[in-house]
């Protein structure tokens, strides 16, 4: 990826509400120029969306965990992000070299929505699970260092 590409790639990963007009000042490109890039970006699959960031706290999910799963029969199918898919509650789900099989991220509202959570996925998925509960972030969704 050339360094013009690099650099919209960034300003968009910090800011993925910015104008066409602003990346352009910002490049010292013009506007149809960041435009054709940004589209080309995004047709490449460099970008691959745009989101709001949520604050989880406002809308009543102020627990963060992670779930650390390993299957109890290390013969069976590995099918446990198919089988946990539909928990909304799980953010993000890893699949991670160690002991475990996958590292599950999640966020609910108390500790007795954790609680119940933490059976639904072993009962789904068969597996047995370690949990860490966060206390605080000091940052995420940081931008890639492009």
């Amino acid at each position: 990826m050339e360094d013009t590409d690099r650099e919209i790639v960034r300003l968009l990963a910090r800011d993925g509400r910015m104008s066409f007009t602003d990346l352009a000042k910002a490049t010292g490109l013009s506007t149809s120029a960041v435009h054709q890039r940004v589209r080309r970006l995004e047709q490449r699959g460099v970008i691959t969306g745009y989101v709001a960031t949520v604050s989880t706290e406002a809308i009543g999910l102020p627990l963060t965990a992670f779930i650390s799963v390993t299957p109890l029969d290390p013969a069976a199918p590995d099918d446990a992000p198919d089988k946990l898919a539909h928990l909304t509650e799980i953010e993000a789900c890893h699949s991670v070299a160690g002991e475990e099989s996958y590292i599950l991220k999640v966020r609910v509202g108390t500790p007795g929505q954790l609680e119940s959570l933490l059976a639904r996925i072993r009962s789904a998925a068969n597996v047995a699970t370690r949990t860490t509960v966060v206390l605080s972030t000091p940052y995420e969704a940081r931008p890639p260092a492009v």
